[in-house]
């Protein structure tokens, strides 16, 4: 976890030094390397549902202009969402196996995130933040 908040504040901290001219992104893939982490990471996407009422297997959140998702589930049991905030961005999420669970979240302008999930029972999340 210390890894990660500190990446995370390391890539964030690069953001002032780029020009507003410029176009580029920041993104990290959370992915768990043990069963909390994973139980963790599950948890955390059922709050996410309850919070945004997702009654299904699968939902694509987009608020802004111009953006396109897809999310393709090939198995039982698995969770799947995107949520895009923001204009231009584009994702997709396939999920081959059996109760996974993943999250794409992409904010800021003209992000492309497109994750594949295979085999049983994993989890993960991606944020990204992009710019033009």
């Amino acid at each position: 976890m210390k890894r990660i908040i500190l990446s995370t504040a390391l890539a964030l901290s690069t953001l002032a030094a780029v020009p507003a001219h410029s176009g580029g992104s920041v993104s990290f893939e959370i992915t768990p390397k043990n069963a909390e982490e994973e139980t963790a990471i599950r948890v955390g996407l059922a709050f996410y549902a309850i919070a945004k009422a997702i009654e299904s297997d699968a939902a694509v959140i987009q608020n802004g202009n111009g953006n396109a998702a897809g999310i393709g589930q090939f198995g039982d049991g698995n969770f799947g969402v995107i949520e895009q905030q923001g204009d231009g961005h584009d994702a997709s999420l396939v999920q081959n196996g059996s109760g996974n669970a993943y999250g794409v979240f992409q904010f800021g302008e003209g992000g492309s995130s497109h994750v594949v999930q295979n085999g049983d029972g994993g989890a993960g999340l991606l944020f990204e933040v992009s710019w033009r």
